[in-house]
């Protein structure tokens, strides 16, 4: 499973990260950092919450 980011939809709002913070690192404005592209064996719940999190769809997890 992979967690992709499409950077030129998120807002910086951060709701993803606190889900996730193995997955997502946030910058100093608070836009989404993708840690590792290929989500580990037992992080596919925290991708999907954060996914879920995102208002803006920014987030998406490929199988």
């Amino acid at each position: 499973m992979k967690l992709l980011l499409d950077a030129t939809r998120c807002q910086g709002y951060g709701l993803c990260q606190e889900p996730a913070p193995e997955l997502i690192d946030l910058d100093e404005w608070g836009y989404a950092r993708l840690r590792g592209a290929p989500v580990a064996e037992g992080g596919e719940e925290a991708a999907e919450a954060a996914v879920a999190a995102c208002p803006n769809s920014a987030l998406k997890l490929v199988k």
